[in-house]
C-alpha cells in the first residue's frame, strides 16, 4: 500500500482539520473501533492534512491507535493532560512542534455537575507553536480547544458566564500570537453558533476570521429553530445544504448517533439504513470552528483557499458515523507577491456594544454564585448541629434500630454538610476570584477603546462592594 508523501518545507498551502471524536472511556458507544477507524480516515483524507487537532480523545491507548495510523503523514504529536480525566486534547502536526503548553480555563463549570464532567477534564487550550519553514516568519501557533458545553439555549444557558469567559481567554491567547507576527489557528469545539456572543468575542477582539463564514457569508446562524434563523425567515435546509453550505457539523440527520433508537438498533442489527440528502435537517448547526489570522503586519501573505464538512463516512463494518461531529477541513494558501485580491481575511472591527454587554452576564451569574455559597455554607453549619442532636439522640436512645437510623441519619448529614462547606467555601471563592478578574480585563478593555461612557462607575462601585464585603 503506497502512502502520501509527506508535505514539503515552506509549503505554498496548509491543509488543516477539527474533530471532536466522542471518545469518552466507558460510555462512548464502540468508542475503540471508532476512534481507530478515525484514525485511517485522516490518514486517507485528501488534501493530506498538514495539521489535525482532536478533542474529547480521552483514552491514551486512542491516541496511540489514531498516532500509529498518521505517523507517516502527521510526523509530530502532543497529547495534552490536563484535570482529573484528561483534557481529550491532541494537535498532530506535519512539521516539528519547537514549543507547547495546555492552558487551563479559569472558569470552567462547577464539580456540583458531576453529572456533565467539563469541571473534571480540566478544559483549556492546548497550545503548539509549529516551524513549518526556515525563514524566521514561517511560525504557525495552533490553539486547541473545547469550550464548555450549553445545556441551555442562550441566553438561559447557566453556562453562558463560563463559556464566555473561556472565548474571551481563547481570544486573548489568539490575539498575542498574532501580535508576535506568527501565522495563527485557532481549531476546536466551540460549543457555539454563528455569531453567538462568544464568536463575536473571538472574531472582535483577536485580529482572527471564521474561515466558513469568509466563504459563506450567507451561512445559516444556527438550527431552523432558532431565533436568529427565524428572523432571516429561511426555509428549512436540506442534509446537504446543511453540510455543503452551512457547514453543520453537529446534529445532522446525516449522523447516525442523531438518528432515534429505533433506527440505531437497526444499524446494530446490520441492517443498511441511508438518509436521503433531501431529507430537511432542521436540527443542524455547527459548533466546530476553524479561526484564522496570516499574523500582524502580514494581513495580505496568506488567504482562505476552501473549507469543507468531512469525516462523514460511517464505519465499515459498524455502520455507525466515526462520531457524534463532523469534521471541518480548511485550506490556507500564500498569495502571490503583488496579489490584494485577498483582503477577506482582514479581522473585522469589534463592536462597540459587544464588552459591555458582558457585564450584566457577569453580574447576574456571579449574584446566583454569591446565593449558592450562602446556602451551602448554612447547611454546612445546620449539618453540624443535626450530626450533633443526632449523637445525642443516640446517648438516649433506648432501642438498637433507633441508635442506628440516628447514626446513619449523623453520618449521611454531616458528609453531604461538609461536601456543600467545602464547595461553598473553596470552589465558590476562587470562581467568584476568577469572575473578579475576568470584570476587571473587560472593564479594562472598555476603557482602552475609549468606551467608558458605556459604564455606569455608580453601579460598578456599588456592586464590588457587596462582593467585597463578603470576603
Amino acid at each position: 500500500m503506497s502512502h502520501p508523501t509527506p508535505p514539503p518545507v515552506s509549503p505554498q498551502k496548509l491543509h488543516l482539520l477539527t474533530l471532536n471524536c466522542w471518545g469518552l472511556k466507558y460510555i462512548s458507544t464502540s468508542r475503540s473501533a471508532r476512534l481507530s477507524r478515525i484514525g485511517h480516515e485522516i490518514a486517507s483524507t485528501q488534501p493530506v492534512p498538514h495539521i489535525v487537532a482532536l478533542q474529547e480523545c480521552w483514552a491514551y491507548a486512542d491516541y496511540l491507535s489514531i498516532r500509529a495510523s498518521t505517523r507517516h503523514i502527521l510526523s509530530h504529536a502532543k497529547f495534552y493532560h490536563s484535570g482529573i480525566f484528561g483534557s481529550g486534547l491532541v494537535i498532530l502536526s506535519a512539521f516539528p512542534i519547537t514549543a507547547s503548553t495546555m492552558y487551563r480555563y479559569p472558569l470552567n463549570g462547577r464539580p456540583t455537575a458531576f453529572y456533565r464532567g467539563d469541571w473534571f477534564v480540566g478544559k483549556g487550550v492546548a497550545c503548539a507553536t509549529i516551524r513549518f519553514g526556515e525563514g524566521a516568519e514561517e511560525v504557525l501557533e495552533v490553539f486547541c480547544t473545547h469550550l464548555h458545553a450549553p445545556y441551555e439555549k442562550e441566553p438561559h444557558d447557566s453556562y453562558l458566564c463560563h463559556r464566555t469567559a473561556q472565548a474571551w481567554e481563547m481570544a486573548k491567547l489568539l490575539r498575542g500570537a498574532a501580535e508576535r507576527g506568527h501565522l495563527v489557528v485557532g481549531l476546536g469545539d466551540f460549543n457555539m453558533v454563528p455569531l453567538s456572543l462568544a464568536h463575536r468575542l473571538i472574531e472582535g477582539f483577536a485580529p482572527v476570521r471564521d474561515v466558513w463564514r469568509v466563504l459563506y457569508p450567507e451561512s445559516s446562524l444556527g438550527a431552523a429553530g432558532d431565533q436568529a434563523e427565524k428572523a432571516w425567515g429561511r426555509s428549512v435546509p436540506t442534509a446537504e445544504e446543511s453540510v455543503r453550505k452551512n457547514g453543520a457539523t453537529c446534529d445532522s440527520v446525516l449522523n447516525t448517533w442523531r438518528w432515534r433508537k429505533e433506527d440505531r438498533k437497526r444499524l446494530r442489527k446490520g441492517e443498511r439504513v441511508d438518509v436521503d440528502g433531501q431529507t430537511e435537517d432542521p436540527s443542524a448547526k455547527r459548533l466546530d470552528y476553524i479561526f484564522f489570522s496570516p499574523g500582524s503586519g502580514r494581513e495580505n501573505e496568506w488567504f482562505v483557499e476552501s473549507s469543507r464538512v468531512g469525516m462523514r463516512a460511517r464505519h465499515p463494518t459498524l455502520g455507525c458515523s466515526l462520531s457524534d461531529h463532523f469534521s471541518v477541513e480548511a485550506t490556507i494558501v500564500r498569495v502571490e507577491f503583488g496579489d490584494t485580491n485577498k483582503a477577506e481575511t482582514l479581522p473585522q472591527a469589534p463592536d462597540s456594544a459587544l464588552l459591555p454587554s458582558i457585564l450584566p452576564l457577569i453580574h447576574t451569574y456571579t449574584a446566583r454564585q454569591l446565593l449558592q455559597r450562602r446556602i451551602m455554607l448554612a447547611h454546612f453549619l445546620v449539618s453540624i448541629f443535626v450530626s450533633i442532636g443526632c449523637l445525642v439522640g443516640i446517648w438516649w436512645s433506648p432501642h438498637t434500630y433507633a441508635a442506628f437510623v440516628l447514626a446513619l441519619t449523623s453520618t449521611i448529614n454531616l458528609s453531604a454538610g461538609v461536601i456543600d462547606g467545602l464547595i461553598g467555601g473553596l470552589f465558590i471563592g476562587s470562581e467568584l476570584r476568577a469572575l473578579k478578574e475576568f470584570e476587571w480585563e473587560v472593564r479594562n478593555a472598555i476603557e482602552v477603546k475609549g468606551n467608558q461612557e458605556c459604564v455606569d462607575a455608580e453601579v460598578r462601585d456599588d456592586f464590588n462592594d457587596s462582593v467585597r464585603d463578603l470576603f
